[in-house]
């Protein structure tokens, strides 16, 4: 059974083909610069050369027949017809309340996530975009909807509700929700293999640490808290939103600028975070590079987003009482040692002990591996995250009526045996290109 996945954002498209049967990535890739001048396709299908490709899609539906035609080219494929493809699985960032677990996608819940559309209108909107544009092109097979916000359901009332006039809540819907779901799900199950504990067991702090990042804490294997709001403008900073700030700024500025909101909305969701500090850069790389050269703004950028992570930690500790280990994933969780020892520095008395040599070993998307000290009372992990394959497992069990929320539902990946053959298949070129990193790999097969 083959399950394509499909992550729309504003002006990307991310995708993946899942052959189930054979539990393997048939192809993954993403389309860039969707309703843009200059879009691209990036495809990589199993065994094939990578294949690029520029090609206008004025919208999603133009990229997602981009990708098909890129799935089902003869040299670089993964398969021969669409009609290999038996379900289509799709992001939604945000469920509200009303959406609190994966759904078939019927007409009645494309109206309830245009109901909700205002309460992300950067990510829902193109969200929706992609499921009716693959349901036009893939219309006879069923379509399911897998929320970012879902996983947070179970944080208490004291965690996500605001101090603010509760008819707010009651009546708008003002909480917050939290993101990143998937990818704190996919982690969370895996630092439990890590631990020899069943989820409902472990305690954890997770940093999903990207270009969108936000930092969740985890209390017998459910969300308790988590960083990111009503929006995912709160909490961390990020490539280009201000995580958090005093709420008073926002009307300073306007007064003195005569800004409008919407103006203000975008200064503080696309020019603020790592961009705004800098003035220049918004991936890390290139903050890194700079601060080596002495740039004293990207030096900067490096302290405030590391000391902001080091203040949640610090807060979700008490809060969870016994932390376990605390978890680095995405982008710049996996691959960045510098955020990484930034973050974590002077944590010693709170029993976090992060060995140097091998945080600096740990760059790899296709391993687990250890880089806390062996006598550290809490472990420090980085575990790449896999939200296509939460996806693609809620997809396949909507379908077999096996699904259950989370707290009811046994993933494979929860399995000490599970392996994700093709991050194994890669993990030889990385092991020779970063010394010492065979010596800090988690549940090796």
């Amino acid at each position: 059974m083959v399950i394509m996945t499909l992550n729309c954002g504003s002006s990307s498209v991310k995708y993946q083909i899942y052959d189930w049967d054979n539990k393997t990535r048939l192809a993954s890739g993403v389309v860039e610069r969707v309703t843009q001048k200059g879009s691209a396709i990036e495809h990589e299908a199993k065994g094939k050369p990578e294949y690029k490709k520029e090609h206008d899609c004025p919208d999603h539906k133009e990229a997602i027949k981009l990708i098909m035609e890129a799935i089902l080219d003869p040299e670089y494929g993964a398969i021969k017809d669409p009609s290999e493809i038996k379900a289509v699985g799709h992001r939604v960032v945000h469920g509200g309340e009303k959406f609190a677990s994966s759904v078939i996608i019927t007409d009645e819940v494309i109206k309830g996530f245009k109901e909700i559309a205002h309460l992300a209108p950067l990510h829902n909107p193109a969200n929706i975009q992609g499921i009716e544009a693959a349901k036009d092109i893939l219309p006879d097979v069923p379509h399911c909807a897998i929320m970012d916000t879902a996983w947070h359901q179970t944080m208490p009332a004291s965690s996500y509700i605001y101090a603010l006039p509760y008819e707010w809540y009651t009546k708008y819907g003002v909480r917050r929700y939290g993101f990143h779901g998937t990818s704190f799900l996919y982690t969370s199950r895996r630092a439990a293999v890590l631990l020899g504990k069943k989820p409902s067991e472990a305690n954890l702090i997770i940093a999903h640490i990207g270009n969108g990042a936000s930092i969740n804490a985890v209390k017998n294997g459910c969300s308790y808290d988590t960083s990111m709001g009503l929006t995912p403008l709160e909490g961390l900073v990020m490539g280009t939103r201000s995580g958090d700030i005093d709420p008073a700024i926002p009307f300073y500025m306007m007064n003195q600028t005569g800004m409008s909101p919407a103006e203000m909305e975008t200064a503080l969701n696309k020019k603020s975070g790592v961009l705004g500090i800098t003035s220049k850069w918004v991936d890390r790389r290139d903050v890194e590079i700079a601060a080596e050269k002495g740039d004293q703004q990207a030096i900067l950028c490096q302290k405030i987003e590391a000391y902001r992570i080091r203040k949640y930690v610090g807060a979700y500790m008490a809060a969870l009482g016994r932390v376990d280990a605390i978890v680095f994933t995405a982008g710049v969780g996996e691959k960045g040692p510098i955020t990484r020892q930034m973050a974590l520095e002077g944590l010693e008395n709170l029993g976090i002990k992060l060995d140097p040599e091998r945080n600096k070993a740990s760059m790899t998307r296709n391993a687990e591996t250890i880089i806390s000290t062996d006598d550290s009372p809490v472990k420090v992990f980085v575990i790449p995250t896999d939200e296509e394959m939460v996806m693609t497992e809620d997809t396949y069990a909507l379908l077999n009526n096996t699904y259950d929320v989370h707290t009811n539902f046994t993933y494979s990946f929860e399995s000490p045996d599970y392996v994700n053959k093709d991050r194994l298949e890669k993990l030889p070129k990385d092991l020779k290109k970063w010394q010492g990193l065979d010596k800090i790999i988690l549940n090796k097969k």
